[in-house]
């Protein structure tokens, strides 16, 4: 009986994680999570305190390798994202990291209050759905959103204490307030901002958390700001599902803020967009070459059917499966994806690139370190023999989830359409762990058939 009991323990299929990102009961149709918490494989509270040293170094190598086991338990997932987005360097103190979080915070509140000078709905607890501006820069007098602008104000009025009865100083009323604008800048963005509203409201509402009015308005504030911090991306639409989860995990909104702007570091070239190419236009691309090195039939029926641009593919690539994938398991799959690429190099070239560029000559010597992920690890050491540089491996999960219905595309697809069904039928199907497997798999064989071709 005992040994019974040490089998069952073994195989004991884990904790499931989703009441930790409860779903409102109305809505029956989410897909269960498949994401376990597992004892022994998952990255504990408990292990995760032990991989620090007394002055705060973390063990980011022994951090990496819990990761690839069973993922991250979702009660310090947030802490952990900031070291695999960068945010903080493995090698830094405790103290080194609190004034560093204090700049942040100090900066981010620096940020907001502009954006609140410009457009005082900011910060106010709410947000707009209607556009406030034209392009040529006259104000839309619409009655939602002055009335928000108003009840904005007046609750900015009543926490600067202003004192009762005391007249506006320039004596003009909310609508006079709302002059032509004339700073192109200023322009894109608040014309940006209705638009922000309306993905907000779209966004994760199955989720309990966002019938919140003030987390609704939270994930506003923070894509707001970062349309002004990002002047040459602004906002595009998908990245209120990338930011949406960093407000989950962390309570400081400006915490929340840097996290979300880490991970944009990573994309912000997917929503880059000029007269000539959309941003994820080249990732299309490298997933093409990909597809035709690994399934040259597969690759010659889509470009057959008109898809050898594969745009039926943005949505995964643009939001990194947030669609495909349970919120629990589209989490669980970013963060296994994060320790695959993590470079121990990341904080430095993002906070001080130069001193990363006169490093090359230890390159190979990382390649080697439990500190640099497995993915990024291959990079490394097969760096110089692919024609181009290195990919995203998100390149490469798109490739698998191609690879894996391969025979269903060239047996039943006959069109554009029979595509688009047979990849949205994977929707709450996938397995995270199984495709950083496999995209693993098609980047090893890739590299191989790359470096072949290149002799």
């Amino acid at each position: 009986m005992g040994s019974l009991d040490i089998t069952k323990m073994w195989r004991d299929p884990g904790a499931p994680a989703d009441s930790f990102y409860q779903v409102r009961p109305e809505c029956t149709d989410v897909p269960k999570s498949k994401f376990r918490i597992k004892n022994g494989k998952t990255l504990s509270a408990r292990k995760w305190r032990a991989a620090f040293s007394s002055e705060g170094v973390l063990d980011i190598g022994k951090t990496l390798g819990r990761i690839h086991r069973g993922g991250i338990h979702p009660s310090i997932r947030g802490e952990v994202w900031e070291f695999l987005l960068g945010c903080y360097d493995p090698k830094s103190t405790y103290a080194e990291r609190e004034d560093i979080k204090k700049q942040r915070r100090t900066q981010y509140a620096i940020l907001k209050e502009e954006c609140c000078t410009m457009f005082p709905v900011i910060g106010s607890g709410r947000y707009i759905t209607a556009p406030v501006i034209t392009e040529d820069g006259d104000p839309i007098l619409d009655p939602l959103v002055l009335q928000e602008a108003k009840a904005a104000k007046a609750a900015k009025d009543a926490k600067e204490e202003t004192p009762a009865g005391q007249e506006n100083v320039t004596g003009a009323s909310d609508e006079n307030e709302m002059v032509k604008e004339h700073d192109k800048r200023v322009i894109e963005w608040k014309l940006s901002l209705h638009q922000i509203g309306l993905d907000v409201a779209r966004t994760d509402r199955s989720l309990v958390f966002y019938e919140k009015q003030e987390n609704l308005s939270k994930l506003w504030d923070i894509l707001s700001v970062y349309a002004w911090f990002d002047k040459d991306v602004n906002y595009c639409q998908g990245m209120s599902d990338l930011c949406s989860p960093m407000i989950i995990l962390l309570d400081d909104e400006a915490d929340a803020f840097w996290c979300f702007e880490r991970l944009m570091r990573r994309l912000r070239g997917n929503f880059r967009y000029t007269a000539n190419s959309v941003g994820v236009e080249s990732q299309l691309n490298n997933l093409a070459s990909v597809t035709q090195v690994i399934d040259p039939k597969l690759h010659q029926h889509l470009d057959k059917l008109g898809g050898g641009d594969y745009l039926f593919a943005v949505r995964m690539l643009m939001v990194l499966f947030r669609r495909e994938f349970s919120f629990c398991d589209s989490l669980y799959l970013w963060e296994m994806m994060w320790a695959l690429e993590y470079d121990p190099d990341m904080f430095l070239t993002y906070e001080e690139p130069e001193l990363v560029a006169g490093k090359s000559e230890e390159s190979k010597a990382k390649a080697k370190s439990r500190h640099v992920g497995k993915y990024e690890r291959e990079n490394m050491k097969n760096a110089g023999k692919a024609s181009e540089g290195p990919l995203p491996i998100s390149v490469f999960l798109v490739a698998s989830v191609l690879k894996d219905k391969s025979t269903k595309l060239l047996t039943e697809a006959r069109g554009l359409d029979d595509v688009v069904k047979i990849l949205n039928d994977v929707n709450g199907n996938l397995d995270a762990k199984k495709a950083c497997t496999g995209a693993m798999k098609l980047h090893r064989k890739y590299l191989k058939k790359a470096a072949n071709t290149n002799r």
